[in-house]
């Protein structure tokens, strides 16, 4: 006989691991100059592929691990590396942060949506793809391309799982303004207006300062934002699974050229990367998230690496709960092993994986928080 208790510790386990990607939606990256890696189990292995972006790719496989389909935001690529038929001409940038992200269709086996986004908040915009991956014997078709959403718009993208279990949330910023937009990706569709949220900092001016990343945390409840200029910064915000509304700004100042970030496995760090002005200076910098006040948080930064590489960009969690950074025209990506972990205890590795024959630029694979769903 289970024992209550038993039972009640795998209702929590199930609670607090919603984002948990075990099931191998994550195990396919496909990112900068042909690189790639493939986790599978314990194994993490450099392979290449047909993709070669500066910035912003996104990639998505089946729950056992088997490639999809990946992109750049331009062009789409099957799980046989061939481009889908009507796979040219997206309108993300390759040189855009976060030039694109694949969510599924809540309610189908086979509808996907490819979100993409403009460089430097351009005309283009925020805009999607529909592709019907029944078609072409399983290998995936587009059949609807380049739907309009909103322009402008910064570089930034992200989602989050509803806190139904079974909708998306996709956020992104508005250009010139301090505007947050969630919409709301359910069974109908994609919702035409998105729920709004005016907090925190205006993301305007130079249209340089488009650039920086959005993710958001293991659990869903807290978004962060590199804010990319000489006088950048980062910002902590809440976000409601259930509304779409964000709140609560947390501003984190003083990184130069700020561009990556990225929550620890258990939400209690955020890492984000800083290269100075004009490059030069590469740091990874960690914020305990549970050091108290929006001050405390703030004195809690810590430097917990630094690389050879004159500018560093993109941080993502892999599937074996470790932080890779990408690291520009190099063979390697840094690694942090011990993202939990406080400070210099976290370990961070320069020439953490590499990468073979191919390189890294700035970017790495964007991914929903939520796509195994539970």
């Amino acid at each position: 006989m289970i024992k209550l208790r038993h039972l009640a510790a795998a209702a929590i386990l199930t609670l607090t691991s919603f984002s948990g990607f075990a099931q191998g939606e994550k195990a396919n990256w496909y990112f900068g100059k042909g690189a790639g890696i493939i986790f599978s189990g314990d194994s993490v292995v450099a392979t290449n592929s047909r993709l070669f972006t500066e910035e912003g790719s996104a990639t998505l496989s089946d729950a056992e691990g088997n490639l999809l389909l990946y992109t750049n935001g331009i062009t789409v690529w099957n799980r046989e590396h061939r481009v889908m038929p009507n796979g040219n001409g997206l309108m993300g940038g390759k040189s855009s942060t976060q030039s694109a992200l694949i969510l599924p269709k809540p309610g189908s086996s086979n509808i996907y949506y490819i979100f993409t986004t403009d460089i430097q908040a351009q005309s283009d915009g925020l805009r999607y793809t529909v592709v019907d991956m029944a078609k072409q014997e399983g290998k995936g078709d587009i059949i609807s391309r380049n739907n309009f959403m909103i322009a402008p718009a910064t570089e930034k993208l992200t989602a989050v799982r509803h806190s139904n279990g079974r909708d998306w949330w996709l956020i992104a910023h508005r250009w010139n303004s301090n505007g947050y937009m969630a919409f709301l990706v359910n069974d109908e569709g994609v919702a035409t207006r998105p729920v709004l949220s005016m907090v925190g900092t205006v993301h305007g001016g130079p249209n340089r300062k488009a650039i920086g990343y959005l993710n958001a945390s293991p659990d869903g409840t807290k978004l962060a934002a590199a804010l990319w200029d000489a006088d950048s910064n980062f910002e902590i915000l809440n976000f409601d699974r259930s509304t779409g509304k964000i709140s609560d700004p947390i501003l984190l100042k003083g990184f130069v050229e700020a561009y990556g970030v990225v929550f620890s496995p258990d939400g209690s760090k955020l890492y984000g990367t800083a290269n100075g002005a004009g490059g030069g200076k590469a740091q990874i910098v960690q914020f305990d998230l549970r050091a108290g006040s929006a001050d405390a948080i703030a004195k809690s930064a810590v430097v917990v690496g630094t690389s050879k590489s004159p500018r560093i960009g993109a941080l993502q969690l892999g599937p074996d709960g470790k932080i890779y950074v990408a690291r520009q025209d190099n063979y390697y990506l840094g690694v942090i092993s011990n993202p939990n972990a406080k400070g210099e205890a976290s370990n961070y590795v320069d020439d953490g994986f590499h990468l073979g024959k191919q390189k890294s630029d700035l970017g790495l694979p964007n991914f929903a928080q939520g796509i195994s769903k539970k």
